[in-house]
């Protein structure tokens, strides 16, 4: 008996230490989630009731946390996320920027104005696996908007119109024979309804994985970032929108299951930033209005020699007139909650093109201490005001990366990866190289690595 025994051990030995037979991408399915707002403290919180998340933490990877691009905000690191590149190369600069021309703010969120290819600068993901003969689905991921590469797409856009007419029409005409009233994102976007839109764009992954069986999935769940702004991080609101999220994960994961496609699939539960609880506004325009360099008619503020445009607890400066460059860092850089002003000799490092190398970028940014975030506000008299009613605490991202609190998600679980991998912080810009190295893509010239050590076969 103890020989049986001893041979069965060694065969089972034998077994597990044998490479495995490589798995054809086109069998395989990737599901990338962006749990928007989800900070990598929300993981260890007892407070935060993560089941499905924290499951997917002990079979599989979870990183201490995400380093993410400078703004911290959802446009530029989502595209980060897809490309393995920072917003310098990608070319998606912030949530929004001034246009030197007009004059006029742009705002990229939530994709009203321009199409992928005429805001993303390099390839996707998608566009990856696309080309690799694999096929695509993405759910209101930001910046994709009438991509080509997406096989089944919704775009992050808030209207009716805009939604026609980007969506992938037979697939929105599935959704509604499966009564998903995907008729109603203009309403929900326009009453806050977060919790309705993660519920539908839920099971619309879920349908695209039942239905057509894609390869590569992105999906975007938007509430745990909208509860956050209005009623801060770590609020009895912020915990309950962490467990929706963690509803809606396992959604998709019993969707899988219920496709039979469990033993082919990897999910990849990610964010794009952190969240820091403030109480204080700052407002570098009011500063600028009452130096002249602002004007303000009416309801309308008007760059004239410089302005600020807010990212939540970063900001962009231009500087219109380079003969107040001087006076305008002095101005803004100087204020109540601002904790460090960068210029352009610090772009390269923190991934960022100069206004040389890109006009819309800005010739100077701002990051905020924590308890402070940043408005675009030029009325009024104060510059640092309270946010809200007294007491009241709201959320904000966009600080710079470095700042612990501003740490993303990253959990990978699933086929190919390797069970009770912790990693240390790792880049937003390793997520594209990993999963384009599981599903055997090539993807070149990219800032981030591939993190083998939680591949089964890297």
């Amino acid at each position: 008996m103890r020989s049986a025994a001893a041979l069965a051990l060694a065969l089972l030995s034998a077994c597990a230490s044998a490479p495995t037979a490589p798995v054809d991408p086109k069998d395989r399915l990737v599901v990338l989630i962006s749990v928007d707002g989800l900070a990598a403290y929300y993981l260890n919180d007892p407070k935060a009731p993560l089941p499905t998340l924290r499951r997917m933490m002990r079979e599989g990877a979870v990183a201490e946390g995400v380093y993410s691009s400078f703004p911290t905000v959802t446009w530029p690191n989502h595209t980060t996320l897809v490309t393995g590149v920072e917003p310098g190369k990608h070319g998606v600069i912030g949530n929004s920027y001034l246009d030197r021309s007009t004059l006029e703010v742009v705002k990229l969120i939530p994709d009203p104005l321009f199409d992928k290819d005429q805001l993303v600068k390099v390839p996707t993901l998608y566009d990856a696996a696309h080309r690799a003969g694999l096929k695509t689905a993405g759910i209101i991921w930001p910046a994709s908007r009438n991509a080509k590469t997406l096989d089944w797409t919704v775009p992050d856009c808030m209207t009716k119109e805009l939604w026609d007419r980007y969506a992938t029409p037979g697939w929105l005409e599935e959704l509604r024979k499966e009564n998903i009233p995907v008729d109603m994102q203009e309403t929900w976007c326009k009453a806050n309804g977060g919790v309705q839109r993660d519920w539908m764009y839920a099971r619309a992954t879920a349908q695209v994985i039942r239905a057509h069986r894609p390869n590569l999935v992105l999906l975007h769940l938007v509430e745990v970032d909208h509860v956050e702004h209005a009623k801060g991080p770590r609020s009895p609101d912020a915990y309950w929108a962490c467990s929706h999220a963690d509803d809606r994960v396992r959604d998709v994961v019993e969707a899988v299951e219920a496709a039979g496609l469990r033993d082919r699939t990897t999910f990849f539960v990610v964010s794009d930033h952190g969240f820091i609880a403030y109480t204080k506004q700052i407002c570098p325009n009011v500063e600028l209005r009452k130096a002249g360099m602002v004007k303000v008619e009416g309801e309308k503020t008007a760059p004239v020699q410089a302005y600020v445009v807010a990212q939540g607890g970063g900001a962009f400066v231009y500087v219109l007139d380079k003969s107040v460059t001087e006076k305008v860092k002095s101005l803004v850089g100087g204020l109540e909650g601002v904790s460090a002003l960068y210029d352009t000799s610090k772009y390269a490092e923190m991934g960022i093109a100069t206004p040389t190398q890109d006009p819309r970028m800005p010739d100077f940014v701002l990051s905020a201490k924590d308890g402070y975030s940043f408005s675009d506000v030029a009325a009024g008299d104060e510059a640092v005001r309270a946010a809200g009613k007294p007491g009241e605490v709201k959320g904000s991202h966009g600080y710079h990366p470095s700042e612990p609190q501003m740490f993303a998600t990253f959990i990978a679980w699933g086929a190919g990866i390797r069970p009770g991998v912790k990693l240390p912080v790792i880049r937003s810009v390793d997520v594209a190289p990993t999963i384009a190295r599981l599903l055997g893509l090539r993807m070149e010239n990219l800032d981030g690595k591939s993190r083998d050590e939680i591949l089964t076969s890297p």
